[in-house]
């Protein structure tokens, strides 16, 4: 891996395509070089319609930030039990760029726009095994069912929006 790796709209465009052949609609690109190195560091291009379920990183406890690059999402926090506790849109045009958690936080995100690019930063090494847990409560990858909660949510945060408004 190069000590020096640019991070160039040419990259966005190169990782959009990509992730718009894969079934779930996003694709990393790590800078960190294998997944036994600390902190890990990439971009996470995501399309519209893709579904991140939600989950969180309690054991190993890691923290995560996200800040935009491109596009906006929103970013949508939960309690154990699945209901929406704080939302927020974060955007490489607004107030609002990025976010960092702690360990243990139920999260996922929406694309709002029809690419978003989002640099991401969570501690290594990575393991499929213990990497998240996700939340029971979430309907799995895959599941027929998962537009109708994609929907759900969208129409959940757009309430909590207006509400601040």
């Amino acid at each position: 891996m190069s000590a020096i790796q640019l991070i160039e709209t040419s990259l966005f465009d190169r990782l959009t395509k990509e992730a718009g052949e894969r079934p779930r609609r996003r694709i990393n690109h790590n800078f960190h070089g294998a997944m036994e190195d600390n902190p890990h560091r990439f971009l996470n291009v995501m399309l519209r319609g893709t579904y991140l379920r939600p989950h969180r990183h309690l054991l190993p406890p890691k923290c995560e930030s996200f800040v935009i690059l491109e596009g906006a999402l929103a970013f949508i926090i939960f309690d154990d039990a699945g209901v929406i506790q704080e939302a927020h849109e974060l955007s490489s045009s607004g107030l609002l760029r990025g976010i960092d958690i702690g360990p243990g936080v139920w999260h996922t995100v929406l694309v709002l726009t029809e690419r978003c690019v989002c640099f991401e930063v969570k501690p290594g090494p990575y393991r499929l095994s213990d990497d998240k847990e996700f939340a029971g409560w979430a309907l799995p990858e895959g599941d027929p069912a998962v537009p109708a909660f994609l929907e759900n949510l969208l129409h959940s945060w757009q309430k909590l929006s207006a509400s601040r408004d």
